[in-house]
């Protein structure tokens, strides 16, 4: 991993150092509310020996108190000393827990030594303070002096007294509030990179091309309004997911120049992977293109273009199929100009059966002789064979990944089940893009988010009677109308040959 995967991992996982940075820092807080608030009292002790007049007396004398030092530091955190602080303030303590609040140190090359207590209490602090140095100063008196009474060679005393402190110096808030952010931010990275080690989901265009063995003739913007509303009204919409349909029809005619695909069929590995969506605003964005498009639902299991297109649903594909309605009577126009459904009409017992009968392959004919293009939403691939068997009789399939959700084996067994059936694999079709972060895929044109935005070219022609209409070639001669769209430019990826 480079430095631009690694800003490129942080982007898209942002969320997941913040959350963790967060509770780290929450976590610190709370340490620091939960603990108990300690002062700290502090007293200096002077360690000096007895010396002769000479410098060379004088010099020892000071090797000798530096030596000392060390020894009565550790004294002043031994048990005796402790004890004897006790019985003089009365405190309910034992020796043990009044050792672990005291600490002596020496300061290098002095005579020094400086003594810090810890309490609950500021007041009490700074009284066990004091109250430890002159009795460790009157026992050090009680070990040096002789037993013949004389002066004893080294004495200690208090060369500075504890005060009250004014503030607890545990907890330190700030500090742990620090650390906590510090931690969580190194651990957040960590679980970014360790999910992003195990994340087994397609997330990017070599990813999808190399186990699909074709290219990506679309990428299709997350956009939430498609929720409420799959289907653009492409007569009057220029945003960035428009756009892309717009390219992914231009990439489709462009596939095979000399024989089209005109009967597609769109699938996906599994379910709420953009394909029903995806199906109907590619049938929208043909019809844009004065196209004659029949969008057919192959879904006799969960049908839903009824309900996004506000179409009867009772009467469809399995009805005509069964014989019980025509073909003719069973095709619904919609509100959308250039674009007919065929819903999926009942629900039938045996949806496999009757998809793949000679019916339903002479009514695809059938469709084909009527419309320029016939663009059939299926099922998912890995929940049932329906998607497979309509593959078969089409002249191409088109499969959805879902970015950030579709697994990489999920898409590789889909894909495994169309070649099981030898159903031609138009490309694939990148879904639910990011618009946002280091995953998403941007579109730069100047008229998107303008106020009073100019309709693009394209649609100013169709506005204008007198201005020529895009070069097509009539549906008499068999083949489906082209059009010289203005992002023919997108290089497209053919498909290797099998």
């Amino acid at each position: 991993m480079n430095l631009q995967d690694f800003v490129k991992l942080l982007r898209s996982r942002w969320l997941t150092v913040f959350i963790t940075a967060l509770v780290a820092v929450l976590g610190a807080v709370t340490m620091s509310l939960l603990t108990t608030p300690l002062y700290q009292a502090s007293t200096r002790l002077f360690v000096s020996t007895a010396a002769g007049s000479s410098v060379s007396d004088m010099y020892q004398g000071n090797r000798f108190s530096q030596e000392r030092v060390i020894s009565y530091a550790e004294l002043l955190m031994g048990e005796t000393v402790a004890q004897r602080t006790i019985d003089k303030l009365g405190l309910d303590l034992s020796a043990d827990d009044l050792q672990g609040h005291v600490k002596a140190s020496v300061k290098p090359d002095t005579v020094l030594i400086e003594v810090d207590v810890l309490a609950e209490s500021a007041v009490r602090a700074r009284d066990i303070a004091n109250t430890l140095s002159d009795e460790f100063v009157a026992m050090v008196r009680e070990l040096e002096t002789p037993e013949n009474g004389t002066v004893p060679d080294a004495r200690v005393v208090v060369e500075q007294r504890a005060s009250v402190p004014d503030e607890p110096v545990i907890p330190q808030t700030a500090r742990n509030i620090a650390i906590g952010l510090a931690l969580g931010i190194l651990l957040g990275i960590g679980v970014a990179v360790l999910r992003d080690l195990l994340d087994n989901t397609v997330k990017d265009r070599e990813t999808l091309e190399d186990i699909t063995g074709t290219g990506i003739v679309g990428n299709i913007p997350l956009d939430k309004d498609r929720r409420k509303q799959p289907a653009i009204s492409f007569d009057r919409e220029n945003s960035a997911i428009s756009e892309s349909f717009r390219k992914l029809r231009t990439n489709l005619q462009f596939l095979a120049v000399d024989n089209p695909p005109r009967v597609i069929v769109l699938t996906s590995s599994m379910p709420s992977e953009g394909k029903s969506t995806t199906a109907i605003n590619l049938a929208l964005a043909l019809a844009e293109a004065e196209h004659n498009v029949v969008l057919v639902d192959g879904d006799m299991r969960r049908p839903m273009l009824h309900n996004y297109l506000d179409l009867v649903g009772s009467v469809g594909f399995s009805t005509v199929l069964s014989g019980r309605a025509s073909l003719q009577e069973a095709l619904q126009k919609t509100r959308f100009p250039g674009l007919t459904v065929l819903t999926s009409g009942a629900v039938p017992p045996n949806p496999s059966e009757l998809l793949g009968s000679q019916s339903a392959r002479k009514l695809l004919g059938e469709l084909r002789a009527q419309f320029d293009y016939v663009i059939v939403d299926s099922t998912p691939l890995l929940a049932v064979t329906d998607a497979s068997i309509l593959a078969a009789g089409s002249d191409g399939v088109l499969i959805m990944a879902r970015f950030g959700q579709t697994k990489r084996e999920q898409i590789a067994h889909a894909v495994e089940s169309l070649e099981g059936v030898g159903a031609p694999l138009l490309g694939a079709v990148f879904t639910m893009l990011p618009t946002r972060g280091g995953s998403s895929y941007g579109y730069g044109y100047g008229y998107y988010g303008a106020e009073n935005a100019e309709r693009s070219p394209r649609h100013q022609m169709s506005a204008d009677p007198s201005s020529p209409k895009p070069h097509t070639t009539g549906t008499e001669t068999g083949q489906p109308p082209t059009e010289i769209s203005d992002v023919a430019g997108e290089a497209v990826r053919r498909r290797p040959s099998q």
